[in-house]
């Protein structure tokens, strides 16, 4: 690149597109929720209440990201002015190479754009179902597990197990786990489906290749706001005694909690917590999860009608194979992104596979 001499250079002369970002609106946008947090009913919803207090810090750090960048942007141009009326050579050697590392950074950041939809910005509760295959396919959602357990701890998420059901020898038949940190919903969203495991079966006394299944929810977890409201004669709530941490102390007392919504059939059970309270209060937030995401369904349908096209996500429509013999590889069918790094994927580096399939969501146009 090449400037005449004396010549002035605008903000646009670094490859960045400030507007598409509309950090003047996110200010707005967190001005108003802070203004909502100081008033005196602000804490009479607590839920309503945390779910702002979350969305104020994550607006304040896309806010002060932004803003960072765009002063190093003008320091790096008004830097670019000098080194081209002065002459400065080097200097103008070592500005290119802070401008390469700034333009990877807005790179990084533009990607975000990709999570466009309602509720990507939202922490995520992330259900796995073990197929028919008895201890293989248990042992597939442990291993499954776990590798959303690492990829929540890369990306310095908080994890908490809200309610497990063990295997009968190994593994696990179910288990939900919420995720929170931002836009935890934004990336989970491309594990929804079938997650199919290719290997030789330990539990095979000859030692031969199985083929395991496992079925992964994603949902968006509700903001604290009224967005689907729940009657209470909708719900019925039973309880009973839990098997879950505490010992016998617990196994004495009814704490765990089944809620049934009558009217659509969904049912949530927790156990993991100490107390029926405890319990309650994550079966209701599970409950109403659920709610929101056969929202979204029912509306994707109706959409889909209209295109004319619909495919389930049921059990023959895998979204990714894991191969671990005769070969190794981890394909996902939507992308077609695959890599020979089978256990770098298992034990949680799936940002690289991620990407690809939020990428090609963009390109179909259904990234929400």
């Amino acid at each position: 690149m090449s400037y005449g001499r004396r010549s002035r250079i605008s903000r646009n002369a670094l490859p960045i597109s400030w507007s598409v970002f509309d950090v003047a609106g996110k200010e707005q946008e967190l001005e108003k929720l802070q203004d909502q947090s100081v008033d005196s009913k602000f804490w009479d919803n607590p839920m309503r209440a945390q779910g702002v207090m979350q969305h104020i810090a994550t607006l304040g750090e896309e806010i002060t990201t932004w803003r960072d960048l765009e002063s190093q942007s003008s320091a790096l141009i008004e830097l670019l002015d000098m080194s081209v009326d002065e002459g400065e050579g080097d200097l103008a050697v070592d500005i290119a190479t802070e401008t390469a590392g700034l333009t990877s950074k807005v790179g990084d950041l533009e990607f975000q754009l990709v999570f466009s939809g309602p509720h990507d910005d939202r922490s995520a509760i992330l259900a796995i179902h073990a197929g028919a295959g008895g201890s293989d396919s248990q042992d597939w959602a442990q291993m499954l597990l776990r590798m959303y357990l690492r990829w929540g701890e890369r990306r310095k998420c908080k994890v908490n197990v809200l309610e497990t059901s063990p295997g009968e020898e190994t593994g696990i038949k179910s288990v939900t786990i919420e995720i929170t940190g931002p836009f935890a919903y934004g990336w989970l969203k491309v594990e929804r489906g079938v997650h199919r495991l290719v290997r030789l079966s330990p539990f095979d006394a000859d030692h031969l290749r199985h083929t395991s299944f496992a079925l992964v929810e994603v949902l968006p977890e509700a903001d604290g706001n009224l967005e689907i409201e729940i009657n209470s004669d909708d719900i019925r709530v039973d309880t009973y005694r839990s098997s879950g941490h505490g010992g016998q102390n617990v196994q004495k007392l009814e704490t765990a909690i089944r809620i049934t919504h009558i009217p659509s059939g969904i049912v949530v059970t927790c156990q993991n917590e100490r107390s029926q309270g405890q319990n309650r209060d994550v079966a209701m937030k599970v409950l109403m999860a659920r709610l929101i995401d056969r929202e979204e369904q029912i509306r994707a349908e109706e959409q889909a009608k209209i295109k004319g096209a619909h495919v389930s996500a049921g059990w023959g429509n895998q979204i990714r194979s894991y191969v671990l013999h005769p070969y190794k590889m981890v394909k996902d069918h939507r992308s077609g992104y695959q890599t020979s790094d089978s256990q770098a994927v298992l034990d949680g580096e799936l940002d690289e596979m991620q990407r690809a399939e939020l990428m090609n969501l963009v390109g179909q146009g259904t990234a929400s």
